[in-house]
């Protein structure tokens, strides 16, 4: 697993640790009952602070993505795939909330809004369609 810090983001580091883990279960990349770093360990390869990395994982472990046993360290639960679609739509939906409010404040219609995401999901389709 590879944790990427961006230190001049507004996200803070625990998000960004938490999303990139949330990312690598979600896509596959890490497996069920897989052993995750230890949280100091973590926090020393990622040079930040035990409470940071304590942060990120007790968050996880709140969204139901990871779980700690006491005395042997953090495991990636057993996702479902309704929980896994589930998580995709929460971070649509939040996504799709930003651009409708940088769409007003741009003062584009809805109309128009719509518009825009029909034309990035053709050019979406192209590039997935050219790579086969």
């Amino acid at each position: 697993m590879r944790i990427v810090l961006l230190y001049q983001s507004s996200v803070p580091i625990y998000e960004q640790i938490k999303e990139q883990i949330k990312t690598s279960v979600l896509s596959g990349e890490l497996q069920e009952n897989e052993l995750l770093p230890s949280i100091r360990q973590l926090a020393r390869d990622l040079k930040v602070s035990v409470i940071t990395t304590t942060r990120a994982y007790n968050d996880l472990e709140l969204e139901g993505f990871i779980q700690t046993v006491p005395g042997k360290g953090c495991y990636v639960k057993r996702i479902e795939e309704d929980f896994i679609r589930s998580q995709y739509v929460k971070e649509t939906k939040a996504t799709l909330n930003t651009a409708i409010r940088q769409s007003k404040m741009a003062g584009l219609t809805m109309s128009e809004l719509h518009k825009l995401l029909d034309e990035l999901e053709e050019t979406y389709n192209e590039k997935r369609d050219y790579g086969k």
